[in-house]
C-alpha cells in the first residue's frame, strides 16, 4: 500500500510514465511471486511483432512531410478544387488538416504546420474571427480515423496482444475509420456553409488552369495515399511493407527530387521522429507487461462482473464509456491512453458484445474530440499559443464544432454498421 502511494506521488510529481507503469507491474508480479524476467520476455515478444515496423516508418514519413512544403501544396490543391464553394475555404481547411494529420498522426503538429497558412487565409477572405479560430483549432484533431494514422496502428498492436477470440486486423481498422471520419468532415463542412451564409466572403472562382497547375505542383504527393492504401487493400503490400514504401517514397521525393529538405537536416528529423517512436514503444512494452499481470490476476474479468452487476444495458455502458473517454482525452495524450486503458476496457466491452474494431473507432473518435474538450483539451492551449489568443476565446470559438463532433461520436457509437460495413468478414 505504501509503495503504491509512493508511485502515485511520483506520478503526480512528473516521473516518466514508463517508469511508473514498469514499477507497478514489477510490484504486482512480485506480490504474485512471479519471476520478474517476465518483464523482459514481454518486451521481447513485442519486438517480434511484425506490424510494429510500421510505426517508426510511418512516423518518419510524417515528419518528413511536415518539414517539407507539402502542407502548402496540399492547401493550394484543395483550395483550387473546392475554393469556389460557399464556405469553400473552410472545407479546404477541414480536408487539408484531416489528410495531413492522417500521415503525421499528431494533432498539435497540424495546428502548428497548417494553422499559419489557414487562419490568415480565412481572415483575409472575411471569415469571422471566432469562426476561423474555432475551425482551425478543431481541424487539427481531424484525421486520426484515416489510414495510416499512427493511433489506428497502435490500437491494433495493443488489441492483438490481448489474444481475443475475435482477431483485430489493422487493415480492418483502416477500413472501419473511413466512413466515421468522412461523416465528421461532411457535418463540419455543412455547418461551415450554413454559418457563413450571407457573409461577404471572398470565393475563389473555379479555374481549370489553376486547378491543373495545383495538381501538377502536387504531382509527387497525390499518388502517395493511392499507392499506400491501394497496395494494402489490393494485397500487394503488407502493412509493414506499405510503411517502408511510404518512407522511401517521401524520402526520395522531398530530399532527392524536390530538395526541400537538405541532407544536413535529415539526421535531426530522424532523431526527432525516433524520439517520439522510442517513447511510444517503451511505454507500450511495459504497459503490455502490466496488462499481462492484470490478465493473470483476472482484474478485467472481476471488473466486468462488478460493472455487469450494476449495468445490464449495453446502451448504458456505451454512454458511460463515452463520458469516461472524453475525460480521458482531456487528461492524457492519445498514445498513453491507448496503451494504458485499452487493455482494461477492451475485454469489458467485448463482454457487452461490442466488436473490438468498433470499440477502436469509438475510442479514437472520443480521444479526437478530447483534444478540444474544455477546460484542458491539449489543442485548445496549442491554438491559444499559436494564434496568440486568450484560451477563453479559444474555448468559445470551438463550442459549436465540439457539439457537432460530439453528435458524430454518438452516431458512431450507437450505429455500429457505420464503422463495420466496410470491414471484411
Amino acid at each position: 500500500m505504501i509503495l503504491s502511494l509512493l508511485l502515485l506521488v511520483l506520478a503526480l510529481a512528473g516521473a516518466p510514465l514508463f517508469a511508473i507503469i514498469a514499477a507497478s507491474a514489477m510490484l504486482g508480479f512480485q506480490s504474485e511471486e512471479v519471476d520478474l524476467s517476465v518483464m523482459g520476455i514481454e518486451i521481447y515478444r513485442l519486438a517480434e511483432t511484425p506490424v510494429l515496423l510500421a510505426i517508426p516508418l510511418f512516423t518518419f514519413a510524417g515528419y518528413l512531410l511536415g518539414e517539407s512544403q507539402a502542407p502548402q501544396r496540399l492547401v493550394r490543391v484543395t483550395n483550387a478544387l473546392l475554393g469556389w464553394l460557399r464556405g469553400g475555404l473552410a472545407i479546404v481547411s477541414l480536408s487539408a488538416c484531416a489528410l495531413f494529420t492522417a500521415f503525421t498522426g499528431a494533432s498539435g503538429v497540424t495546428i502548428v504546420a497548417l494553422g499559419a497558412l489557414l487562419y490568415p487565409a480565412l481572415r483575409q477572405a472575411n471569415y469571422p474571427a471566432r469562426f476561423s479560430l474555432g475551425l482551425v483549432t478543431t481541424s487539427g484533431s481531424l484525421g486520426l480515423l484515416f489510414a495510416p494514422a499512427l493511433p489506428l496502428i497502435l490500437y491494433g498492436v495493443v488489441a492483438q496482444q490481448m489474444n481475443l477470440e475475435e482477431p483485430v486486423k489493422i487493415d480492418d481498422l483502416f477500413a472501419a475509420g473511413l466512413l466515421p471520419g468522412l461523416l465528421m468532415i461532411v457535418l463540419l463542412s455543412l455547418y461551415s456553409m450554413w454559418r457563413t451564409r450571407g457573409e461577404a466572403m471572398a470565393c475563389e472562382p473555379f479555374s481549370w488552369s489553376t486547378a491543373l497547375a495545383a495538381l501538377r505542383e502536387s504531382a509527387w504527393e497525390i499518388p502517395l495515399p493511392i499507392v499506400v492504401l491501394g497496395g494494402i487493400y489490393g494485397g500487394v503490400f503488407a502493412l509493414s511493407e506499405a510503411a517502408a514504401v511510404t518512407a522511401l517514397y517521401v524520402l526520395v521525393v522531398e530530399v532527392g527530387i524536390r530538395r526541400e529538405i537538405p541532407l544536413r537536416k535529415l539526421p535531426a528529423i530522424m532523431r526527432e521522429s525516433m524520439v517520439l517512436v522510442g517513447a511510444i514503444l517503451v511505454i507500450l512494452g511495459v504497459a503490455l507487461a502490466s496488462t499481462n499481470y492484470l490478465i493473470d490476476t483476472e482484474v478485467p474479468t472481476r471488473l466486468f462482473e462488478v460493472i455487469r452487476s450494476e449495468i445490464d444495458s449495453k446502451l448504458t455502458f456505451l454512454i458511460l464509456l463515452n463520458l469516461f473517454l472524453l475525460v480521458l482525452g482531456m487528461m492524457l495524450d492519445i498514445f498513453s491512453a491507448l496503451v494504458l486503458v485499452v487493455p482494461i476496457i477492451l475485454p469489458i466491452a467485448v463482454g457487452y458484445g461490442i466488436h473490438p474494431v468498433h470499440l477502436g473507432i469509438i475510442f479514437l473518435a472520443n480521444m479526437q474530440i478530447g483534444y478540444i474538450t474544455p477546460p484542458v483539451g491539449m489543442n485548445l492551449f496549442i491554438a491559444s499559443y499559436r494564434f496568440e489568443r486568450p484560451v477563453l476565446d479559444v474555448y468559445r470559438a470551438t463550442v459549436p464544432f465540439f457539439v457537432i463532433l460530439l453528435i458524430t461520436v454518438l452516431v458512431i457509437t450507437y450505429w455500429p454498421a457505420l464503422s463495420m460495413v466496410l470491414v471484411e468478414r
